[in-house]
């Protein structure tokens, strides 16, 4: 070959190079994932969505884009960021959390949705029925609100003569606030307790919550789910050590960042399996076709060291169930 043909062939391959990397990267399918709070506090989850993604052979950058959706702890900005993703016509939507699902579920009837939540879909409205959800909505729910009751009863446990306790919830989020209100007072009137709501939306509002706790003279305090506190419980756990008051959460990372109790249901198991949906879907299966599933795990750990603090010895009948004892 003669040297200005090699040339000639070289310069052609090189400018076809760009064209097939926009080729390849144009026929990457693209995803959304929308979630209400911030990625402080959910590193975990979404590890645990991109593993189950995972499951099904798709990793972000190589074979799947995803077009990640914060927030940052303002439900009224979820429409608008639901809207762009349905107008770049992305392939499906991970609505993660129940605002989001909603936000998901409102927005478009065509692009297939996979939601987490911790309450029940068909009360949602998010789908028709469990077992065959219809339409372009499927998902994973977690035991969090429905075992709301057993950390109420938790915490009697570990401070038996109190007769007054307090629940925790964000009245941004009504629908979570108000299942978590409606399963705690049933349980309080079982267990003979006075049960007070407090309400805390913002990060100001954490401070005149404790304190209204202190003036009722509170034994416990119950930290209702949602995603706001998710991704505080730093903040929560550093703040029941300075006021002195036994807490329970639903996640762990509360627990071991100073908090009292965390007893919680399968929410890292429903972002796992809300990611291998996801993967299923973008995969060919249709939402319609796959039933919602149910994390059913459910792990309680303990803090110790926060209870030496707070004065409270904990039974060892509570120690000898826990998942992690931490001293």
């Amino acid at each position: 070959m003669k040297r200005r043909e090699f040339i000639s062939l070289i310069g052609s391959v090189a400018a076809t190079w760009p064209l097939a990397a926009r080729a390849q990267q144009s026929a990457m399918p693209v995803m959304g994932f929308v979630n209400v709070a911030s990625t402080k506090g959910y590193t975990h989850l979404l590890s645990a969505f991109l593993k189950g993604l995972g499951e099904t052979g798709y990793v972000d950058g190589r074979n799947v884009a995803i077009e990640y959706r914060w927030a940052e702890d303002r439900a009224d900005g979820l429409p608008s960021m639901v809207a762009d993703l349905v107008h770049r016509r992305v392939a499906v939507i991970a609505a993660t959390g129940t605002p989001a699902a909603l936000a998901a579920k409102a927005a478009t009837a065509t692009i297939p949705i996979v939601f987490t939540t911790t309450s029940d879909p068909v009360s949602l409205g998010l789908v028709a029925n469990l077992n065959r959800p219809g339409g372009n909505v499927t998902g994973a729910t977690s035991l969090l609100i429905v075992i709301g009751s057993k950390r109420l009863e938790l915490l009697h446990e570990l401070v038996p003569t109190a007769r007054v306790m307090a629940l925790l919830v964000n009245p941004a989020n009504p629908t979570l606030a108000e299942n978590s209100s409606n399963e705690l007072q049933a349980a309080a009137r079982t267990l003979g307790l006075e049960l007070h709501i407090l309400n805390a939306s913002t990060e100001r509002d954490f401070d005149g919550a404790f304190a209204k706790l202190i003036r009722l003279r509170a034994g416990g305090l119950v930290i209702a789910p949602d995603p706001f506190f998710t991704s505080r419980g730093e903040q929560i756990a550093a703040l029941t050590i300075r006021y002195a008051v036994p807490t329970i959460h639903y996640n762990r990372e509360f627990a071991i960042a100073g908090g009292l109790l965390s007893y919680g249901g399968g929410s890292a198991d429903a972002y796992r399996l809300a990611g291998n949906y996801t993967g299923r879907i973008l995969s060919g299966d249709k939402p319609a076709d796959l039933p919602i599933q149910r994390a059913t795990k459910v792990e309680l750990y303990i803090n110790l060291k926060t209870a030496k603090v707070l004065g409270i010895t904990v039974p060892q009948s509570v120690q000898s169930r826990a998942d992690e004892v931490i001293e």
